[in-house]
């Protein structure tokens, strides 16, 4: 599993005696990166030095809502110079408020919280944001200092779903910690349940918050796949695929790099393989995040060609631990026919279940009936509806082909069950959409359907 621990504070006392071991244990884990994160101008400093020291180490700079009531302008200025051209820092925070222990009167608590927004903004830094019983006023305080122009993240997340849903929208991430793993902490559960995954990021903020089965103990940064093992069960996903996406996400933000990689063919979600063959697609649908980026769950899907058929056997080769290949990608699998026909055959020679995914427009694209030549090479078909007429098909999927491309999809559901044993219609729980008039036009022409929450696209 690969992991980052986006939020901790490993330069402290607590991790003096043992700290060497302390990162073995991290590596063992598949900790790959850390961030140390300062909390006011000691830390701040002792975080950068640390920085400097160790490859994987990164961190940020920013004073605690607690200290608030004695920062100058002098420590602004040290704040602002320990960021200032210095690629280890990557963040401005911990910085936010904190109306649980008032340590700080709320006034001067607001007034350098907005500071460092500015500097952050000044400074095109994303932040790292201390929330606690300060739902409203930070999100106010978020909005009127525009911070959406850098985002960030909200660490240890305490909000609710409607909150974090607010913050996602001006450009924040939500991090767990290991309190998700307490058995009183239903509330936080719900919440993970709600967030899309690529929305979220792992943390210790070790020290502190220690998960369980350690509660008690010194956090550390290994103990960060607690959280991502408890993300995996209540998303439906393996932990290597919370650790991967929550890593790329954390990358993504911080802007640190990800990983150099050949073209992804063949990518893990969890128990299917999924084959990326083409970023061509029949439509250009509205609701689609490909536009914004070519990444699902984690792998990066930009293709610097389309594979061919030895490609394609080579990547699935490289695979292991699947239940079914699905063709899906970011692109519309049987614009490639020819291709799908051929691994098809080599897949099921190999006594492998195989799915596609698809728009439904394969008839259209190629002006003819193409089911009958997957008789006896695809297992299911999964086609995305997403309409119950033909006006709103062409509004949410930008069909090329017009008025025909809604009858071309419905035509080919009706006939994909002659020739494919399971065929689902679906359809993305677009605003505004009958998802009831969806599923009884998927049922009136043969096939089953299946609901997908708009948060579930990519």
């Amino acid at each position: 599993m690969e992991l980052i621990d986006s939020h901790s504070h490993i330069y402290g006392n607590e991790y003096a005696e043992d700290f060497e071991a302390m990162m073995d244990r991290a590596r063992e884990a598949g900790v790959g990166t850390i961030m140390a994160v300062g909390a006011d101008l000691e830390s701040s400093r002792e975080a950068v030095a640390l920085a400097a020291t160790r490859p994987n180490i990164y961190c940020s700079v920013g004073i605690h809502p607690h200290d608030a009531a004695g920062v100058t302008e002098a420590d602004y200025q040290a704040v602002r110079e320990l960021a200032l051209g210095n690629p280890k820092v990557v963040a401005i925070g911990e910085v936010g408020l904190d109306f649980f222990r008032d340590r700080s009167p709320r006034a001067d608590q607001e007034e350098v919280f907005r500071r460092f927004i500015r500097m952050a903004r000044e400074l095109s830094l994303p932040l790292i944001i201390h929330d606690r019983d300060a739902h409203d006023r930070i999100v106010t305080i978020l909005k009127e200092e525009k911070a959406d122009e850098v985002g960030g993240v909200l660490h240890c997340f305490s909000g609710d779903l409607a909150m974090a849903q607010e913050c996602i929208e001006m450009n924040f991430m939500i991090s767990i910690p290991g309190t998700v793993t307490y058995p009183s902490n239903e509330a936080l559960r719900e919440l993970v349940r709600g967030v899309k995954i690529e929305k979220l990021m792992v943390e210790t903020d070790a020290p502190y918050l220690t998960p369980v089965p350690h509660r008690g103990k010194r956090n550390e940064p290994a103990f960060v796949r607690y959280a991502a093992e408890r993300i995996a069960e209540l998303k439906g996903l393996s932990p290597e695929d919370v650790g991967r996406i929550t890593s790329f996400n954390t990358r993504r933000l911080f802007r640190i790099d990800q990983p150099a990689q050949q073209d992804t063919i063949a990518y893990k979600i969890r128990n299917s393989l999924y084959l990326n063959i083409t970023n061509r697609c029949s439509n250009r649908c509205t609701f689609c995040p490909k536009f914004e980026e070519l990444s699902v769950k984690g792998h990066e899907l930009k293709l610097s060609h389309e594979p061919n058929f030895a490609e394609v056997i080579a990547a699935v080769d490289a695979a292991s631990d699947y239940d079914e290949v699905v063709f899906c990608g970011f692109g519309e699998p049987l614009i490639r026919l020819d291709l799908v026909k051929e691994v098809a055959a080599e897949l099921k020679r190999r006594g492998l279940r195989v799915r596609i995914n698809t728009d439904g427009q394969a008839n259209l694209v190629h002006g003819r009936n193409i089911l009958p030549e997957l008789d006896g090479l695809v297992d299911a078909l999964s086609v995305s509806l997403n309409a119950a007429n033909a006006a709103d098909y062409e509004r949410l999927c930008n069909t090329p082909f017009g008025a025909a491309g809604f009858q071309g999809i419905c035509d080919f559901l009706r006939e994909a069950p002659r020739h494919v044993p399971q065929v689902t219609a679906s359809a993305v729980t677009v605003p505004g959409l009958s998802v009831d008039e969806v599923r009884d036009l998927a049922q009136s022409l043969g096939v089953t359907f299946r609901e997908r929450e708009y948060s579930e696209v990519g």
